[in-house]
């Protein structure tokens, strides 16, 4: 999921929310943002979390991707936080 953010928030334009099933899955999609976006000569500023934790947060600045485990993407609910923020896509 990609969320607008930049009429409500005043930290970061964009949030990325996505899910893994397992922690190999988690760490996966977390090694691949980071080598592609490293590939285009972009780093994180910050990062956070573990994939044995279910949550891993990579922060661009402008743009901050979480990647959780589902049971911790249902604890967080950062869709319902964020739902004033403008749907840019959803892939399930």
């Amino acid at each position: 999921m990609l969320l607008d953010a930049r009429n409500i928030c005043s930290f970061a334009d964009y949030f990325v929310i996505c899910s893994g099933e397992s922690d190999r899955q988690l760490l996966a999609a977390y090694e691949e943002v980071e080598t592609k976006l490293k590939q285009a000569g972009v780093r994180p500023m910050h990062t956070e979390g573990s994939a044995g934790s279910g949550w891993m947060l990579l922060d661009y600045g402008s743009v901050i991707v979480h990647i959780f485990s589902p049971r911790e993407r249902r604890y967080y609910q950062l869709e319902e936080l964020w739902e004033a923020a403008n749907l840019v896509v959803r892939i399930q």
